[in-house]
C-alpha cells in the first residue's frame, strides 16, 4: 500500500494490497496464501478506517512514517489505556485488603509498577523490529509450537481482565442509578460497547484513545479533590515485621502484575512503526503513557482505601464492592458525581477494548483451523464467554483481583527472562528472520525454552502465596508471595545450559 493510501484513511494494509514479491516471499517462507480475499474482508476493506490484516507480518513498504504528531498519540494512547477504574480498586488492596499503611502501600505501587512499565516497554520496542505481533515474535523464543502455549495463557489472561473490567463498569452503573439498573445489565453494557470496538480493529481504537484520556483525568482529578482530604495517612493494621514485610512484598508484585500484564501486547500497536526508529523511542513512549497512568490510578486506590479504612460508615453506605469504592469518592457531589462515575464507566471500556481485540488474534495464533476463522467471530465468542463469567463473578471482584493478576505475572515473567536471555546471549550476533513467522522448519524447536517455562513454573508454585495454595518458601516467608521472583530465577538458570544444548543437538 502507498503512504497516502494510509494517510488518507483508506483502511489499514490488507493481503490484497501486497506486491507480487512480497506475495511470493511469503508463500516461500510463511506459508501465506494468495488466493483471492473472503468476502467479508472485501467488505472491511471498503470502510473506512477499518483494519483488515489478521496477524500476518506487517512488510516494511507497509510501515507508516513516525513524526512527532504520532509520537505524541501514541503516548496519549497508553496514557488512556492504563488510566483505568480497575486500577484503583488494586491500588486500594494495599490499604483496605493487606492492611498496609498509606507510605508502605505507595511506595509498593510506585516501584512495582516502574519495573513493569520497564518491561512492557521492552516489549514494545519488538513491534517496529518486526512487523509481527507480541506473540508471533514469541515464536523466535518459544518455538512455534511451545508459543502456542503463551497464545492460550494470554488468552486467558485478557478474558480474565475484561471480565474484571465488566464487573467493576456494571456495579458502577448500577450504584449512579440507584439500584435501578442491574449489576448484570451494567456488565452487558460495558461488553457490547467493547465488543463494537474491538470489531473494527486498532485505526478505530487509536482514534477513540487519542482523546479518551482528557475527560478520565479530568474525573480523577475531581475524585481527588473530593476524597483527598478524606485520605488517612497513618491507618494500618498491626502485624509482626515478618508479616509485615511479607505484605509489602505481595502487594509489590501484585502492582508489578498490573504492568505486566500490558507486556504480551505491547507489541501490537506498533506494528506499523518503521524497522529504523530508534528502541529507546519505543520504549520512552511506552513507559511514559502507560506507566505514568497506572502510576495515578493506584495512588488514587491506595488513598480511597484508607477512606474506606478509616470511614466504616461508607461501607454502610455504599457497600464494599469496588462499585461502592469509587461512589465513596464521589459522597459529597451529587448528581455530578454520579456523572463522573459514568466516565469512569468509559474508562472501564477503553482498558477493555485492547483485550477483546488481543483475543481474537491470539486464537488465529493458534494455526491451522484458528487462522482460517475470521478474526471478528473470535471476538464475538471471547466477549461472550467473558461476559458470562463477570455475570457469575460478580460478588467476588476483590477475592478474584487476590488471586489472578498474580497468576498473570507468573507466566509473563519466566516468558520475559526467555526471551531476554535469548535475546541477548544467543542472538545478539545472528539476528532474525522476520519473514520466516510462519514457518516451523526456520525458527527454534523450542525445546529449551519448554523446559525452561515448566521449570520456571516449579519455582513459581514453591514461591506463590495464594487462598488456594501456598508454596513452601512462601511459607517460610511468612505469606510473602515469591512467586514472580522465583518462577523468573528458576527460569532464567535453567535456559542458557538447556540452549546451548538444544543449539549443539538440534543446530537452531
Amino acid at each position: 500500500m502507498k503512504k497516502r493510501d494510509i494517510e488518507k484513511g483508506n483502511g489499514s494494509p490488507s493481503l490484497d494490497s501486497l506486491s507480487q514479491s512480497e506475495l511470493d516471499n511469503d508463500s516461500a517462507n510463511a506459508g501465506i496464501e494468495t488466493k483471492p480475499q473472503p468476502r467479508y474482508r472485501r467488505w472491511l476493506a471498503s470502510l473506512r478506517n477499518v483494519e483488515t490484516r489478521g496477524i500476518e507480518r506487517v512488510p516494511p513498504e507497509e510501515r507508516e512514517q513516525v513524526t512527532a504528531s504520532t509520537t505524541l498519540h501514541m503516548m496519549l494512547m497508553w496514557f488512556s489505556m492504563a488510566l483505568a477504574t480497575n486500577n484503583i480498586i488494586v491500588g486500594s488492596m494495599g490499604t483496605l485488603v493487606l492492611g498496609l499503611r498509606f507510605k508502605d502501600a505507595a511506595l509498593c505501587a510506585v516501584f512495582g509498577n516502574l519495573v513493569g512499565s520497564c518491561t512492557v516497554g521492552y516489549m514494545s520496542t519488538w513491534g517496529p523490529r518486526s512487523g509481527n505481533r507480541t506473540l508471533i515474535v514469541a515464536r523466535y523464543f518459544m518455538g512455534y509450537y511451545p508459543s502456542k502455549v503463551c497464545c492460550l495463557l494470554n488468552v486467558f489472561t485478557n478474558l480474565g481482565y475484561c471480565m474484571v473490567n465488566g464487573v467493576v463498569g456494571g456495579q458502577i452503573l448500577s450504584k449512579v442509578s440507584g439500584g435501578h439498573l442491574s449489576v448484570l445489565v451494567g456488565i452487558a453494557i460495558v461488553a457490547f460497547i467493547s465488543w463494537i470496538m474491538a470489531m473494527f480493529g486498532m485505526r478505530i481504537f487509536q482514534i477513540y484513545e487519542r482523546f479518551a484520556w482528557l475527560p478520565q483525568l479530568m474525573v480523577l482529578c475531581i475524585m481527588l479533590g473530593s476524597a483527598g482530604p478524606r485520605f488517612d495517612f497513618n491507618t494500618y493494621v498491626e502485624s509482626t515485621p515478618l508479616i509485615l514485610n511479607a505484605k509489602r512484598v505481595s502487594f509489590f508484585s501484585l502492582c508489578l502484575s498490573v504492568a505486566l500484564s500490558w507486556a504480551p501486547l505491547a507489541a501490537d500497536y506498533y506494528v506499523y512503526y518503521p524497522a529504523h526508529v530508534k528502541r529507546w523511542r519505543t520504549f520512552a513512549v511506552t513507559v511514559l503513557g502507560g506507566g505514568q497512568a497506572m502510576v495515578i490510578t493506584l495512588l488514587l486506590g491506595v488513598g480511597m482505601g484508607t477512606v474506606m479504612v478509616s470511614s466504616p460508615t461508607y461501607a454502610v453506605k455504599y457497600g464494599t464492592s469496588p462499585g461502592g469504592l469509587l461512589m465513596t469518592a464521589y459522597d459529597s457531589l451529587g448528581g455530578f458525581g454520579k456523572f463522573c462515575a459514568v466516565i469512569n464507566v468509559l474508562a472501564q471500556v477503553a482498558n477493555n477494548t485492547p483485550g477483546v481485540y488481543s483475543m481474537g488474534m491470539n486464537f488465529q495464533m493458534l494455526g491451522g483451523f484458528f487462522q482460517k476463522v475470521p478474526r471478528p467471530v473470535f471476538t464475538t465468542i471471547s466477549t461472550i464467554i467473558y461476559t458470562a463469567c463477570a455475570m457469575g463473578g460478580r460478588n467476588s471482584l476483590y477475592q478474584i483481583f487476590k488471586s489472578f493478576l498474580p497468576l498473570i505475572g507468573y507466566w509473563v515473567v519466566i516468558w520475559i527472562a526467555i526471551v531476554v536471555e535469548e535475546d541477548v546471549l544467543f542472538r545478539r550476533k545472528s539476528g532474525y528472520d522476520w519473514t520466516a513467522w510462519n514457518n516451523p522448519q526456520k525458527l527454534p524447536k523450542g525445546i529449551a525454552a519448554g523446559v525452561s517455562f515448566l521449570i520456571g513454573w516449579a519455582g513459581a508454585i514453591l514461591g506463590m502465596d495464594q487462598a488456594y495454595y501456598s508454596g513452601v518458601v512462601a511459607h517460610l516467608t511468612g505469606g510473602a508471595d515469591l512467586g514472580l521472583w522465583m518462577g523468573a530465577g528458576f527460569a532464567a538458570m535453567a535456559y542458557p545450559g538447556l540452549r546451548l544444548l538444544e543449539l549443539s543437538l538440534v543446530g537452531r
